[in-house]
């Protein structure tokens, strides 16, 4: 198997692979000798980054993910400079819980002692001080607890805003956007404002949510969790699945592998977060990066531009 291409995480971070593994709360559901062998077969094909963050709150059931990681790192046989982890930090109780306790705890569950990468959760708050915000992270970067930082489903303006600061400052801004980016949802990562984002600063694209939890699969019948649904449009989304399955039938592929294909044709991506239950499923959608270079960048758009279900329904500038 040959290693997957790399891409650099904004203007100046580590390459990784142009796919990344997530766990969502995957790791808890796996056998665990086959969650080590998906992870140790992941990083062998050049998949280097790794997000572990946890979706739990109080009064949830409690989730292991991200402890369960750090137990497949070391039954891999992998050492820290083998793999990249990207952890989520989560605005909510900020600043009366600071951000350092937080990612602590984070890094303590993980078993390690930086993280590569912090994504910022969605910004919920108007009040929030993004300026003191940027200082907070600087400060865990100059700390040695984090070496890049970037944010999940922010605006282009708030992005943009994030990095005045920055400058202002004359502190490293935010190197990655998380997007919702799919054959569906195209408005926002494919917009003008993101457009001048990636172009100005340096910024780069993970995409994420791109099977949109499996309904563009054909595969939720509504009983996993499912993130937010800007546009009011998931059933469109899930009406299209059977064209969905049909197109990528006729390519000689699977819908998995078209929809991660598609996400590695955006000029900006540097990465496309997925999550896999088996080595099985891992090896069949790393055969996306050979359906690119197939079919063509520009000829998989094309194909794929019937699906965009949020096409003028979404505002680009959106969150």
């Amino acid at each position: 198997m040959s290693a997957i291409p790399q891409r650099r995480i904004g203007r100046d971070g580590p390459l990784t692979g142009v796919l990344s593994l997530g766990s969502w709360h995957t790791y808890d559901r796996m056998d665990f000798r086959e969650a080590v062998t998906m992870l140790r077969t992941a990083v062998d094909a050049g998949i280097t980054l790794f997000d572990v963050a946890v979706y739990g709150f109080p009064g949830s059931t409690p989730v292991f993910t991200d402890v369960l990681f750090s137990a497949m790192v070391r039954a891999a046989g992998l050492r820290r400079e083998d793999y990249l982890l990207s952890a989520k930090l989560w605005l909510e109780g900020y600043p009366a819980q600071s951000l350092r306790d937080q990612l602590e705890n984070a890094l303590f569950r993980a078993g390690t002692e930086h993280a590569d990468l912090v994504v910022l959760g969605d910004l919920r708050r108007e009040d929030t001080d993004l300026h003191q915000l940027v200082l907070d992270l600087d400060g865990l970067r100059r700390a040695g607890l984090i070496r890049q930082w970037g944010v999940n489903n922010w605006s282009a303006t708030t992005i943009r805003a994030l990095h005045e600061f920055a400058e202002a400052e004359h502190v490293p801004g935010p190197a990655i956007a998380q997007l919702k980016y799919s054959v569906a949802r195209r408005s926002i990562a494919d917009g003008e404002p993101f457009a001048k984002v990636f172009g100005e600063f340096g910024v780069t694209l993970q995409s994420s949510d791109i099977f949109e939890g499996g309904v563009l699969l054909g595969k939720n019948s509504g009983a996993r969790q499912v993130g937010r649904d800007p546009g009011d449009i998931r059933q469109r989304i899930a009406d299209s699945a059977e064209d969905l399955r049909k197109l990528a039938g006729d390519l000689g592929t699977t819908p998995a592998q078209l929809c991660l294909a598609f996400t590695l044709t955006h000029p900006a991506n540097t990465t496309t977060l997925f999550g896999a239950t088996s080595t099985e499923q891992l090896r069949d959608n790393l055969g996306a990066v050979d359906l690119v270079e197939r079919v063509g960048a520009k000829q998989l758009r094309e194909l794929v531009e019937p699906f965009w279900a949020d096409r003028g329904v979404v505002d680009p500038e959106g969150p």
